[in-house]
């Protein structure tokens, strides 16, 4: 084996992040795992996204939540993964016109229905495990919008939840839609979703897909940022999980998210400039 050759076969994060966030700022694909060697665990996947986190120019305000596919949760030892959601990738729903996003020529993007969590008040720095019940006191607001799952990375879900990790949680950006204003006094099963792309149904839900509900979703990422040194702040936003699934788009796809009563995100994706 040649010294190349080696070097190649080492996990390396600070080499492997910069590679990602250069790719998200120039809006182009990568051809594979930068280096080759994937994280074995989620503790090295969250190492390459802290680090691409303190590269990115931009403001950390929010994190997605998303499910660790069943066959690799007894070898990780847990069942969700988190991402990371930057200011600049945030946008309110437009009322009649959709909001455009971008799909990376190459790379990865899709549209996911999304119960949206905004933090009423700062999560203490040293508490690492929740219950949902103990979650809930944290909520401000409950929303609706859209999650704009991208990446560099074509085969991302494809190489697994440590890589997902890696490059900011296959998350590139955020859709906010409206607020429902009494939420409490709803039942999960009564907050549907139905996601249509380019004019046909591709799944419907309601807010009790997410396993455990949005507040097990937000109880995960309180515990997992805090044990990070990132705990949560107050109007900070969570992405709490797919429900209707992960619909995969290309450029010139339209999305439209109807949540029943409580509105509609309708988005468009547009080459990556």
């Amino acid at each position: 084996m040649t010294v190349s050759e080696a070097d190649s076969a080492i996990f390396a994060p600070a080499a492997i992040a910069p590679q990602f966030v250069k790719a998200r700022q120039e809006g182009v694909s990568v051809p594979g795992y930068p280096g080759g060697v994937i994280p074995s665990s989620m503790a090295e996947g969250y190492a390459v996204q802290d680090l691409a986190i303190a590269a990115w120019p931009d403001e950390l305000v929010g994190w997605k939540v998303g499910l660790v596919p069943p066959q690799h949760r007894e070898r990780l030892g847990v069942d969700r993964l988190a991402g990371c959601i930057f200011k600049s990738k945030v946008q309110d729903a437009k009322v009649g016109a959709p909001n455009e996003f971008r799909a990376i020529e190459g790379g990865f993007c899709a549209v996911e229905a999304e119960f949206i969590i905004r933090l009423g008040k700062d999560a203490p720095a040293d508490k690492t495990e929740w219950t949902a019940e103990e979650a809930a006191e944290y909520v401000g607001e409950l929303l609706v919008g859209v999650e704009i799952a991208g990446s560099p990375l074509a085969t991302i879900n494809a190489l697994g939840p440590t890589v997902v990790a890696s490059d900011f949680g296959n998350n590139d950006g955020q859709i906010i839609g409206q607020a429902i204003s009494n939420w409490r006094d709803i039942a999960w099963e009564d907050m549907p979703v139905q996601t249509i792309i380019n004019g046909k149904s591709v799944g419907t839900a309601t807010a009790a897909t997410i396993p455990g509900s949005p507040l097990a979703a937000l109880a995960f990422l309180l515990g997992t940022v805090a044990a990070r040194g990132k705990p949560l702040k107050k109007g900070q936003i969570v992405t709490t999980g797919a429900t209707t699934g992960i619909h995969d788009v290309v450029a010139g796809d339209v999305a439209h998210v109807d949540f029943g009563p409580f509105g509609t995100v309708d988005c468009v994706a547009v080459p990556a400039k």
